[in-house]
């Protein structure tokens, strides 16, 4: 097994007297891309929020990187190089695209967001540089000066992606990362986060498009009811029959 960039161990998260998560135990390695399916209901969103710190785990701990990240809040855990897309573009409609990927990578440099930043957008050739590469990347440069409240929902969605990667994370979070785009948009974005593996982030992306999933993960996680019911390669959760049963039923990506 190569090096474990993230190590959820033991993780229960009880809401009241619902049991959302059970025993969690995940074990990422570097450089991969791992997807965590399930249907809905299942602590998806759940587990993706307690590991950046949203919501406290009742028991258990999480470690990036060999660091706790169990009672750190969110922002201080983003600061470790933990980033997150939300199933809903988290953007600011009314700065151009290349502002809106300038912002975070202010923010990550000076360890803080206010909106002082935005006095300081375009003062920064560093950064303003990084911004249009990260775009570029994202097939979006063309739009660099439009409102980014003036762009299609795919697009809003690989804007929110630019966002994230341009604060260099290590460790990349994706919650639905093509949800309600069309087919078109869809394998766009797949081609899109295959070509910028090379950047060397781990990818954990949660995702109902079964396409989507065998597409691109290396190792895939199965939770059903709270707890993780399968994990292996794309092969071995495609041929596994807990899985049929739970969540894929008779489909085969």
């Amino acid at each position: 097994m190569g090096n474990v960039i993230l190590d959820v161990a033991g993780v229960d998260k009880n809401f009241g007297g619902l049991e959302a998560l059970s025993d969690i135990n995940l074990q990422i390695e570097e450089g991969t891309v791992n997807a965590i399916i399930g249907p809905n209901g299942a602590g998806k969103s759940t587990l993706l929020n307690v590991i950046v710190g949203r919501l406290p785990p009742t028991r258990g701990h999480v470690k990036f990187n060999g660091h706790e990240l169990t009672g750190k809040r969110p922002y201080e855990i983003n600061q470790m190089g933990v980033a997150r897309v939300f199933q809903t573009p988290e953007i600011f409609p009314d700065l151009t695209l290349l502002q809106n990927a300038m912002v975070p990578a202010l923010a990550k440099r000076d360890g803080q967001f206010n909106f002082k930043i935005l006095k300081s957008l375009y003062h920064e050739p560093d950064i303003l540089e990084e911004a249009e590469h990260t775009l570029k990347d994202l097939d979006l440069i063309q739009h660099k000066d439009q409102l980014a409240s003036a762009m299609s929902r795919g697009d809003k969605r690989r804007l929110e992606l630019a966002m994230c990667l341009v604060q260099h994370p290590k460790l990349v979070l994706l919650d639905e990362p093509t949800a309600g785009m069309s087919r078109h948009d869809t394998n766009r974005t797949i081609d899109l986060l295959k070509n910028i593996k090379e950047r060397g982030m781990t990818k954990v992306i949660i995702e109902h498009d079964m396409h989507v999933v065998f597409s691109l993960a290396d190792r895939i996680s199965v939770l059903a009811q709270g707890a993780i019911i399968a994990q292996g390669t794309p092969e071995e959760v495609r041929n596994d029959p807990k899985v049929k049963e739970a969540y894929l039923g008779g489909e085969q990506p």
